[in-house]
């Protein structure tokens, strides 16, 4: 497939790769994306109130069913797939400028991606975080607490709600996470945006800023998504089977 050799090409000639991942790039684990045909908001669209911070404030139904399903999250059993291992080759080739993803499930470092590397857009599920005094710390302990009983688990701190260190719907993000994708994202040669429909900004956001500053764009999805006409490659299919043929051939 020509797209693929050029693709191969152009990561074989950059130095400076900033690599976008979506929730597409985890499917392939076993975590489910939200808005592709099969995806979990597309399938439940009142599972979509979860993702709120107005829902989850005020409502502490939609708290106890959050805590739910963190408790049975897939994400826990989840393993890196070839498309991870991928990005980590990238890294470990010293070709990855960052490593921007909208995931929040870890599996990137898991795959042995550098924290340093990575950017984690919308946050983690790993940790959690009290609403009122800023508190972080390990998503287990707090599942400990429900697994003993605890629907709804205060901060121990401060009495305040805790949620998963995600960033939902009505919170603002990171300044300087922010910042630095905007950054990372004017200084590459090249842009492979993977597994993400790229409706969602401002982490889409980075594709148009790349390609503006003059870096090649290479998007990879199983589905149509919103920036593909900014693609100089546009490729189609299995991330977990393509991704690694984009990265084989490297050095």
């Amino acid at each position: 497939m020509q797209e693929i050799e050029t693709a191969r090409g152009w990561i074989e000639a950059s130095r400076r790769i900033v690599v976008l991942t979506g929730a597409g790039i985890s499917t392939d684990s076993g975590i489910q994306d939200f808005r592709g045909p099969k995806g979990l908001w597309t399938k439940n669209p009142a599972a979509e109130k979860m993702a709120s911070i107005e829902h989850y404030l005020g409502d502490p139904a939609v708290r106890r069913a959050a805590w739910q399903n963190r408790l049975h999250s897939p994400a826990w059993q989840a393993k890196p797939n070839a498309g991870h291992f991928a990005v980590a080759q990238l890294e470990r080739l010293g070709k990855l400028e960052a490593l921007i993803t909208q995931n929040v499930d870890g599996l990137h470092q898991a795959a042995g991606n550098s924290a340093e590397k990575v950017i984690e857009i919308h946050g983690t599920i790993h940790e959690v975080s009290c609403l009122k005094c800023g508190d972080r710390a390990p998503m287990e302990r707090a599942l400990e607490r429900v697994r003993a009983g605890e629907e709804d688990p205060p901060c121990r701190s401060c009495g305040g709600i805790l949620k998963s260190a995600t960033i939902s719907f009505g919170q603002s993000l990171i300044e300087e996470d922010l910042a630095r994708s905007q950054r990372v994202a004017e200084d590459c040669d090249l842009l492979l945006a993977v597994g993400s429909t790229l409706g969602v900004y401002p982490a889409a956001g980075a594709v148009p800023i790349a390609q503006q500053a003059g870096a090649r764009i290479v998007i990879l999805n199983a589905e149509p998504t919103e920036l593909d006409h900014l693609a100089d490659v546009l490729l189609r299919g299995s991330i977990s089977q393509i991704l690694p043929q984009l990265v084989a051939a490297a050095q």
